[in-house]
């Protein structure tokens, strides 16, 4: 049985759900908690989107500490 085709856009929200569930572990909350506080600062598309080509050459520790750093600079400036 052949599998769907990968796309481009399939690769990055993959590549998205797998960054904020590692983030969300670390964080000790839940994925949809962190999802909603991403959401709220623009950071799921103004950094896990716009810098994919960079982030996702990086292991998903990597990327988890750096949205959960992110996020925390971003609402500490509120």
């Amino acid at each position: 049985m052949e599998g769907t085709p990968r796309t481009h856009e399939s690769n990055v929200m993959q590549f998205c759900v797998i960054a904020i569930e590692t983030a969300a572990r670390k964080m000790g909350i839940s994925p949809t908690e962190l999802t909603k506080r991403l959401e709220e600062q623009d950071l799921i598309e103004g950094r896990l989107f716009k810098f994919y080509d960079m982030l996702h050459t990086q292991s998903a520790d990597y990327v988890a500490d750096d949205i959960i750093e992110t996020l925390y600079n971003y609402e500490h400036d509120q």
